[in-house]
């Protein structure tokens, strides 16, 4: 099932996302919609955050990356980066990062709970990542470049943090009108979203 993803603006997307456990209700489904809902709106990342979920899981594919790859940049990934890319799916369930390394580099990135606005993000290419699969089988792996900075990207969702807290201040500035129309509910997207409205 295509589930809503909720906007810049909803308290959830700041939250300090929990632990679960496996006998956590319907967690076969819950990632199975996540998949569906990320493919929907064309992402490559999704965490339970996003869908108003305030738990430490989250799923990533990078195959669109390939997909997406224009035919005027052939030289965009190596053969091995491709073949990389394209197999790259996993589930994160209780992640936490534990190390981080290199020098940052710039890459402009997006993300489907602030629609229609990218922005160059410096991160560190390198990462040390423990996590649980969907089996709960628990893992420590490396990873670098790109998938790395999915990762990235996806566990700040996970800790509360955005994208947007990230670029300088002089595109953060220029951006706030755009993300306040965004959490008034005043932007459209090719896919279901969620605006958070108060209580009154």
């Amino acid at each position: 099932m295509v589930l809503p993803i909720v906007v810049y603006g909803d308290p959830v997307l700041r939250k300090v996302a929990i632990d679960i456990e496996k006998n956590y209700p319907g967690l076969t489904q819950l990632i199975k919609d996540m998949f569906e809902t990320m493919y929907e709106a064309s992402g490559v990342g999704l965490a339970a955050p996003q869908i108003g979920k305030p738990i430490r899981l989250f799923i990533v594919d990078t195959q669109p990356f390939v997909d997406n790859d224009d035919d005027d940049e052939d030289d965009e990934f190596t053969p091995e980066e491709r073949k990389e890319l394209e197999a790259f799916k996993k589930v994160f369930i209780n992640a936490r990062i534990i190390n981080e390394d290199g020098e940052e580099w710039k890459f402009k990135e997006g993300c489907l709970s602030i629609p229609k606005i990218r922005e160059d993000v410096e991160r560190k290419p390198n990462i040390k990542i423990e996590y649980l699969d969907e089996h709960f089988v628990k893992h420590t792996e490396s990873y670098t470049g790109l998938i790395a900075r999915v990762i990235q990207h996806e566990y700040d969702h996970i800790e509360g943090v955005l994208f947007t807290d990230k670029v300088s201040p002089f595109k953060r500035k220029m951006i706030s009108g755009k993300l306040s129309d965004i959490s008034k509910g005043k932007i459209s997207a090719d896919y279901k979203i969620k605006v958070f409205k108060p209580k009154k």
